[in-house]
This record gives C-alpha cells, structure tokens and sequence, in this order.
C-alpha cells in the first residue's frame, strides 16, 4: 500500500522540505555549500570554465561555417548569373527580330536559357533609366518575390551605372516563401542590351533556404555536442574529484577525531601512490602524538597526584605546627620582644603556608579534572554585598573605599555560590592589593540570558603584556612589591578556573595609571550561553572618574573668598547601591 502525504512528508522530514519550499534560501544553502564542499567548488570550477571553453569554440566554428556556407553559394550564385546573362545575351545579339511580337517571342526564349542557366525562377527585367522607346514597357516584368521594392535602389543604380563594366552585382535580401515568411536571398544583377528595344537590367533572385537548414542543422549539432560534452565533462571531473577527495576527507575527519581525543584512529592505506604516502605520513604522526600525549598525560597523573598527595601529606604536620603556633602566639606578651615577634612571624606564615595547601589542592582537582559545581539560584547582589562586608575591613587598612553598583535587573543565576564568592574576594583582594589606597567599585548587572560583575580600581594598572599573563599561576606583575594582604599568587587562576567550569568569562581590562577592571560574566542558565555580557570591559571611566567614585571621594574643605567654587560631580540617577537595589 503506498504512503499517504502525510507520510511521505515525515519521511523526508522538514527540515529537507522547508529548504526546497523556501526557494529564497537556495543562494545561501549553495553559497554555504561552496564554501565547505571541495569537491563542490572543484566541479563546479571544472564545468564552468569548460562551458566557456566549448561556447566559445562552438561560437568560432558555427560564425566560420556560416561565412563559409555564405560565400560558397555566393560563388556558386555568381557563375550561374554571369552564364545565365551571358546566355540571353547570346540570344539577343544572334536574333534579327524587328517588330514587337518577334521581340517579345525572343525575350520568351531568353527567359527559358536564364532559368535553364541559373537554375532559379526568380527573375525581373526593367529597362534601364533613360530609356523611351515603345518596348521597353512590354518587355519589363518581375516575378511577385522580387516586387515591392526588393531589389533595393542602389542596386539598381549600381547595374545601370555600371562604370567599371564589372557586369555583375549583388544583395543580400530576405525573399518571401510559399508559407509566408521570408528566407534569407541574394539577387544578383546584370546589365543586358536588346537590339532595337534598348538597355535593360537582368536580376535573377537566389533562395538560401537550404544552406540556411544546413547552418542551423551544424549549429544544433555543434551545440547539442557541446553540452554532451560539458556533462560528460562534469561527470568526469566528478569521478576524479571523488576519487582525489575522499582521501582527503577520510584525513580531514580522521584529524577530528584526533583532535576530539580519540588517539586510535588511523587512516587506511591502500596502494603506493602520493595519497599511500599521505596516509602512511599521517598515521606516523598520529602514533608518534598518541605516544607523547600518552606520555605527557602520565606525567601529568604522576604530577598532580604528587601535589596531591604532598598537600595531603603536609596537612598533618601543619596542622600540629598551627597548634603549637596557636599556643606560643596566645602567649607572645609574655615573651621578650624578639620571641615574641618571631611568635606573629610564626602564625602569620603558617596561615599563609594553610592557604597556599588549600589552593594547590584546589588546583590539583581542577588539573585532574575532578572539580564539580554545586549550583543553587544566586542572587549575585547579595553574594557581592557578603564578599564586600568581608574584605571591608582590609580596604579601610589599605585606606580604599568599597562600593557597590547595582543599576537594576534579574540578577539571580544558577551557580555555586561558593566558588563565586571566592572569586569576588580573589578579585577584590587583588584590588585592594594594586589600588594604592583608591576607591574601588564593584558593579553588577545582568540580562535575561546572562549575569556579569566587575572590580574596578583606580591604581597604577598594568601594561597589555601583563595584562596577558595576570592569570597565570604565581605569576606577579611587580615580583619586588611586597604583599600586603597574604595572597598565595593563585588566586587570580583559581579565580579564571571556577569561571570556566561554570562555563563564564573572566577577563581583564587594563592601562597603565587608569587602574584595571576585572569583569566575570556567567550563564543565567547553566545549559544555555552566556551571550554578549552586560557590563561593558572597559569601563566608561577609563579616562575620567565616574561619579559613583566621585561620591567616595572625601568632601571639599570650604573654598576660601577669593577662591573659585569647584564644579560639582556629575550625578547619575541610574546607579545604586546593591542594599539599595535589594
């Protein structure tokens, strides 16, 4: 039983019908098609500039045959008049007729030795201009082709002129057939002379029907061989690039696969022509990377094991030296001054030699792969206000001022609000570090597809070279420049990791004395993109103080009298503070 539409129609599935249906999309499809398919472009290639080839050769040899076909019938029309007038002028010159009627019987059997001569019947006979004797009248006709105005005046004036006594002349007209439409025709035509009736034209018409057939007959043949051959010539070039191509896309997807991980794949060899050798140069490739990844992976395995197992193993005796520190750093009062220093040095190095195990830990799982997200509805407002009441009290001891921009939105995220907390203390910690004592500002905002947060702070920045490398473990942009808050030299890359394995951004804007701008755009969406983030990466201050600085700034002592009044800080009506927002 056939399938219904219906049917048929899942069968194709929709997408297939919808690209045949919406003609307006086949430029793009084949556009798109071009640009991926070699074989494609190739044939296409191939087919076109053979079609230009063969109309151009087709072109040349149909214009020679018809010019050829012309000027052989020419010839040929040419001798046939000249005998065909040579032969009524024989008539004529032999004749001694006198009266009318002999005349008219003579010119009877002139006409019967014209068409016996030419082979056409197509003839005319006008006395030449100037001439007034009683025949001239009589003997003048022209059979019904060659009247109305045919025979063109020039040509007559040329036969009756005739200075160079060339004798013959010729046209090119179009001739009216039996059906009613014209054919392609050439009269030619002759000056003859009748004794006692005067000077007369002889014109004797030529139907080039046949040799026109003939021309259109070559021409179809030329045409209709050059398209067989254009096809023949694409199915060819199709065979070939098939044959040449498939190698190369068996490589191309091959290396995919090696780029996606699987190591194993190869690709077959078969003969020993050029695309033997690519395959057996590519599978040497493919084992000699397969064993160094191999190798490097283990080493890797060995190494974070290593770290692993190393900050599992110190946690032990840091945790007795921490307590034995605790004990001795409780008591430093009691202790003579250098002890009792050495007793702040002790637990100050301890806590930070805790942190550094916490972060190499922390480092490890992500190198292993093993690090995972425990993700909750968010809202980023409040996990930026937690982080800011945390580190407030290091900003007041670097003398920065916190604030909070909120200008309005959605602002809850699926995320693990651990791990972004800990980024926004990373990157607060790092502004506190480089703001010289500056204000710092912290901005959310967020759209329907995706949240964003950045730290703006106003100290030395960095250059774009630095900028590049500021996420890099233990790297510092000023190796001599002492820590003020104990930072460990990995937060930044813990940092770029929790953002990527939420599946965010964090990247970095910075210039040497406008300070720097840290922005963290994630996902509202887990399992959706983040899209283009809310927050722009330079901020609009970059080259001036925004206003929500502006307000940290102390206030102005009085102006004096003979001072000038300074101008007061431009407002924006638009930014609030995250507790005023929430």
């Amino acid at each position: 039983m056939s399938d219904s539409p219906a049917i048929r129609k899942s069968r194709l599935g929709p997408t297939v019908l919808r690209s045949w249906q919406n003609w307006r999309a086949w430029p793009r499809e084949v556009a798109r098609v071009w640009r991926r398919s070699l074989q494609f472009r190739t044939i296409v290639i191939t087919v076109a500039l053979s079609a230009i080839a063969v109309v151009a050769t087709g072109t040349y040899m149909s214009i020679s045959i018809g010019n050829d076909l012309f000027q052989s019938r020419l010839n040929q029309v040419l001798v046939e008049s000249k005998n065909a007038a040579t032969a009524a002028q024989t008539i004529f010159d032999s004749s001694d007729a006198s009266g009318e009627a002999s005349t008219i019987s003579l010119l009877s059997s002139a006409k019967s030795a014209i068409i016996a001569s030419s082979s056409s019947r197509l003839i005319a006979l006008y006395a030449t201009p100037g001439e007034t004797t009683n025949s001239t009248t009589v003997l003048s006709f022209a059979s019904p082709e060659l009247a109305d105005g045919v025979i063109s005046d020039q040509l007559q004036a040329d036969v009756a002129d005739d200075p160079d006594d060339v004798q013959q002349y010729w046209q090119s007209v179009p001739l009216v057939n039996e059906a009613g439409g014209t054919d392609p025709g050439i009269i030619v035509g002759s000056p003859l002379t009748i004794p006692g009736a005067g000077n007369f034209e002889l014109y004797i018409g030529y139907n080039l029907a046949e040799a026109e057939q003939t021309l259109v007959f070559v021409q179809q043949t030329l045409w209709l061989g050059g398209l067989a051959l254009v096809i023949l010539i694409g199915l060819v070039a199709w065979l070939i690039v098939r044959i040449v191509v498939q190698p190369i896309r068996m490589a191309a997807e091959t290396s995919e696969k090696l780029a996606a991980g699987h190591l194993e794949v190869r690709i077959p060899e078969r003969g020993e022509d050029v695309i033997s050798t690519l395959a057996r140069s590519f599978n040497g490739m493919a084992d000699s990377m397969q064993s160094q990844i191999t190798q490097l992976a283990e080493l890797s395995q060995v190494q974070q094991r290593f770290v692993s197992d190393v900050s599992h193993e110190l946690r032990t005796p840091l945790t007795t030296i921490r307590l034995a520190g605790d004990v001795l750093y409780d008591q430093r009062e009691s202790f003579p001054p250098a002890t009792g220093r050495t007793a702040e040095l002790l637990h100050t190095q301890t806590e930070r030699f805790e942190v550094l195990l916490s972060d190499l830990l922390e480092i490890s799982r992500f190198d292993a792969g093993s690090a995972h997200l425990d993700t909750e509805p968010t809202n980023l407002v409040r996990l930026a206000e937690d982080a800011i009441d945390q580190m407030e009290s290091l900003a007041e001891k670097a003398g920065s001022q916190l604030r909070l921009v909120a200008p309005g939105g959605y602002f809850e995220a699926e995320v693990d609000g651990r791990r972004i907390r800990r980024i926004v203390r990373n990157l607060l910690g790092n502004a506190i570090e480089h703001g010289d004592g500056k204000p710092i500002v912290v901005s959310v905002d967020s759209d329907e597809h995706a949240v964003a947060l950045s730290v703006r702070d106003y100290g030395s920045g960095m250059s774009e070279a630095d900028a590049e490398r500021v996420f890099d473990r233990f790297w510092r942009a000023d190796p001599s420049r002492k820590r003020t808050i104990g930072g460990t030299g990995l937060g930044l890359a813990i940092s770029l990791e929790d953002a990527t394995l939420h599946g965010g951004v964090l990247e970095v804007w910075s210039r040497p004395g406008a300070g720097s701008c840290f922005r963290l755009t994630l996902p509202r969406v887990q399992s959706r993109p983040a899209g283009e983030s809310p927050l722009p990466l330079e901020p609009h201050d970059a080259y001036g103080e925004a206003p929500a600085v502006a307000e940290l700034r102390p206030p102005t002592p009085p102006a004096s009298p003979t001072s000038p009044t300074p101008p007061a800080p431009p407002s924006d009506d638009r930014v609030q503070t995250g507790a005023d927002h929430a």
